[in-house]
């Protein structure tokens, strides 16, 4: 049996060299030589454990590709996935003689997917393909060690080629992640076990006699040529003579060592005529430092590692080697810095990040020095949910004016304060109010500033603002008895003067009950347990819709506010990886009470009521960095849920249209919206506009797609035929309002309104 167990691993281990001491055999039961050969193993009473979890291994693919799938579902997928085979035959077994274990994996491919899939979105899948394609040569192992594990660990090189002459000897073990069973060991042998348990698939070569003179051309081209080297060498010809060639190659050197974290970076690959170690040992060349002694060989050393720089304690066991101590002194913490700081830069470098050539240093003894603390003393954090006093109770109001049918200053202050009590996108309250009292007329202009251009396409939803505006000024002026006369755009080369409104008196005019829904209408995006709309709720809603010139549609079934909720969502997350669209959004947040008072306009955050959860996600995303990463991964599918949950909880999602494009039309929809508005709010339904869906289709269709990338053009395309078979629309009318209706309990607070003083002028 013995022998026939030889033979088979002879066999498969034909033209591979010994095997038996550093390399795997790999048996693939599709063939009939490897299952003779694998139960001769077994019969040989050879393997000492057998490790089979490649069920596991299954479920854990069927669950990277698809996270949010069930476990019953995980299970039904991998079994499919199996296509017939039984498990014990998929995949492939690996034995490893050096520890008799013997161990069931998946397929290459599939096994390098999983095994780094916890490196998403670090490093993107395509990125991560790229990675396994690179060559990779490590001289010397003791950072080298920490550094090609590091290296295999993260995916980085699918082959490597590693040299040193040495074997491990006890004092090694302060600084190399080995076993007291591997003493005496070549360091490279140790270092290749190590790799194949981390991956049983690398391609590695070993040099276990170092690297000599005669055959570095070889370990730098041999095979199809490196991509990186990695140079932990202790010899000083060797450290040069690489660098020499590696340059005439173009081939990229890497340099860590253990002392305050220097790495060294030299692109030949992009510098051809760079000076090797940056000009620090002038022109000396390798042959001219092979037979110095070791005494004559210090002054070049210290260039290299820059005298001026290294730590104290390190300078000062410099003059010891060879009194008082055997060698240069090295730290586990060191070299495990190391081998983390050269992967990191490795991987960038190999992905075509910008790393330049030259020395950089991560000293932890710098870092962490009590002078250069962060908090000195503790501080007293801002606690996480804290709501603006400003924000729980209703906006200030000047008071009510006794007299009706009197145009005074104080029915202006009134009625002004109640017409600045409507709603704008992003509560940006884009207005200018002006006093006229000679001639009894409140001027609105638009304020520019408060433009959000990227959201507000052709200022659509500006107008709308104003819109809302009129009429709450058109409501409170009937409630004092007054008649308004509103003339928009009045003067044609004075574009920011949207409209005027002429206060006379009118005894006879009946108010309007609405009135008092002014005050008490609020923006209410809680998420309680959904209750159907009723019916006599519908109909009033859209009669009043219809009584204003526009046209009311609502969407109740639970399929419809599915198929909604999907696409709400997919425009939100269109939105907020685009970067203007981005920044016009994320710049109106105020994330604490501070900010709310500070800027008593935009959103606060208290406002849109979040979780924790989804607070914190979302002031991650605050940052653009954070936003560009996701949209260069393709991620971002995330941004979707919240939308997607907060339409789920809704009693309707209704779109409010009225005929034409232009800024009147949008105004007109303005007023109609406010009334629907305050007539939910008189039934006791909370509204949420949900709105940039359909701005971002008027920019798509009315805008030619400026401002977005042709990926983002396609996808609204595809969102918008969706979009099309759930509401009626048209090119010749204006979607002034998509909108969440429900039943929910009172806000947990409420946007906060500019000073009257700040909106209002008297001249």
């Amino acid at each position: 049996m013995r022998n026939e167990l030889g033979r088979g691993l002879r066999e498969l281990a034909s033209k591979k060299g010994d095997i038996s001491e550093w390399r795997p055999i790999h048996f693939d039961l599709a063939l009939e030589r490897d299952r003779s050969a694998l139960s001769a193993l077994l019969a040989a009473m050879t393997v000492q454990r057998v490790h089979d979890t490649v069920r596991e291994q299954l479920r854990q693919l069927i669950s990277a590709r698809d996270p949010a799938c069930s476990r019953a579902e995980v299970d039904r997928r991998a079994h499919r996935h199996l296509n017939g085979k039984e498990p014990t035959e998929y995949g492939g077994w690996v034995w490893y003689p050096w520890s008799g274990d013997l161990v069931h994996v998946l397929p290459e491919t599939e096994f390098r997917e999983v095994r780094t899939d916890r490196n998403r979105y670090c490093i993107t899948p395509a990125e991560q393909q790229r990675l396994a394609r690179m060559r990779i040569g490590v001289v010397g192992l003791s950072v080298g060690n920490a550094a090609v594990l590091t290296l295999a660990q993260e995916g980085i090189g699918g082959s490597f080629k590693i040299a040193d002459f040495d074997r491990l000897s006890l004092s090694n073990l302060n600084r190399i992640r080995a076993r007291v069973a591997d003493l005496g060991i070549a360091k490279t042998v140790i270092a290749a076990r190590q790799l194949f348990e981390i991956d049983p698939y690398l391609r590695i070569e070993l040099c276990p006699r170092g690297i000599r003179p005669e055959a570095i051309d070889d370990f730098l081209l041999g095979g199809g040529g490196l991509d990186l080297l990695v140079e932990q060498c202790d010899d000083l010809p060797t450290k040069v003579l690489l660098r020499e060639r590696a340059r005439i190659h173009g081939i990229p050197v890497i340099m860590q060592t253990g002392d305050r974290g220097l790495l060294d970076i030299e692109r030949f690959d992009v510098e051809a005529d760079r000076p090797i170690f940056h000009g620090l040992l002038g022109s000396v060349r390798a042959e001219e430092l092979r037979d110095l002694s070791a005494a004559d060989k210090v002054p070049f050393v210290l260039e290299i590692l820059d005298a001026d720089r290294l730590s104290t304690r390190a300078a000062a066991s410099l003059p010891e080697v060879g009194q008082t101590i055997g060698s240069w002194p090295q730290l586990a913490s060191g070299v495990a810095l190391g081998g983390a700081i050269v992967a990191d830069a490795a991987r960038r470098l190999l992905l075509g990040e910008p790393v330049g050539s030259g020395r950089y240093y991560v000293d932890p003894a710098e870092l962490i020095d009590a002078r250069h603390r962060t908090h000195h003393e503790p501080v007293s954090a801002t606690p996480l949910f804290a709501i603006a006093d400003e924000a729980q109770a209703a906006p200030p109001l000047p008071p009510e004016p006794a007299e009706r049918g009197t145009v005074s200053d104080e029915t202006a202050r009134w009625i002004a304060a109640m017409g600045a009590l409507a709603p704008s996108a992003h509560n940006a309250q884009p207005w200018a109010l002006t006093w006229h009292r000679d001639d009894a007329i409140l001027e609105c202009r638009h304020d520019p500033t408060r433009d959000l251009p990227s959201l507000d396409f052709a200022h659509g939803a500006t107008w709308v603002a104003f819109g809302a505006l009129f009429e709450n000024i058109d409501l409170a002026a009937g409630h004092l008895g007054l008649r308004t006369r509103i003339r928009t755009w009045p003067r044609p080369n004075d574009t920011h003067l949207v409209g005027t409104v002429e206060l006379s008196a009118a005894p006879e005019f009946e108010a309007s009950p609405l009135v008092a829904q002014i005050t008490a209408r609020i923006t209410n995006r809680r998420r309680d347990t959904r209750r159907p709309l009723g019916a006599g709720v519908a109909q009033s809603l859209a009669a009043v819709c219809t009584e204003s010139g526009g046209h009311l549609q609502l969407r109740c079934e639970r399929t419809e506010l599915a198929e909604i909720g999907a696409l709400i969502g997919a425009g939100d997350r269109i939105g907020l990886l685009n970067r203007a669209m981005h920044r016009d959004a994320m710049g109106g947040y105020r994330w604490t009470p501070e900010e709310v008072r500070a800027k008593p306009y935009g959103l606060d955050i208290a406002t849109v009521e979040l979780t924790a959860a989804e607070r914190a996600a979302l002031r991650l995303l605050s940052q653009w960095r954070v936003a560009q990463c996701l949209a260069d991964i393709g991620g971002g599918r995330a941004l979707e849920d919240l939308s997607r949950g907060t339409v789920a909880s809704a009693a309707a999602v209704g779109l409010l249209t009225v005929p034409g494009v232009s800024r009147e039309s949008y105004l007109r929809g303005g007023r109609a919206m406010q009334r629907m508005w305050l007539t939910a709010t008189a039934e006791g339904i909370a509204l949420q506009p949900m709105t940039a869906l359909p701005y971002l289709f008027a920019r798509l269709e009315r805008g030619g797609g400026n401002g977005l990338s042709r990926h983002e053009q396609a996808e609204l395309r595809e969102l918008r035929d969706r979009y099309r078979r759930l509401f009626e629309t048209g090119p010749d009318h204006a979607e002034v309002l998509l909108f969440r209706l429900a039943y929910a309990g009172p806000p947990t607070a409420r946007s906060v309104r500019r000073p009257l003083c700040q909106v209002l002028e008297f001249v």
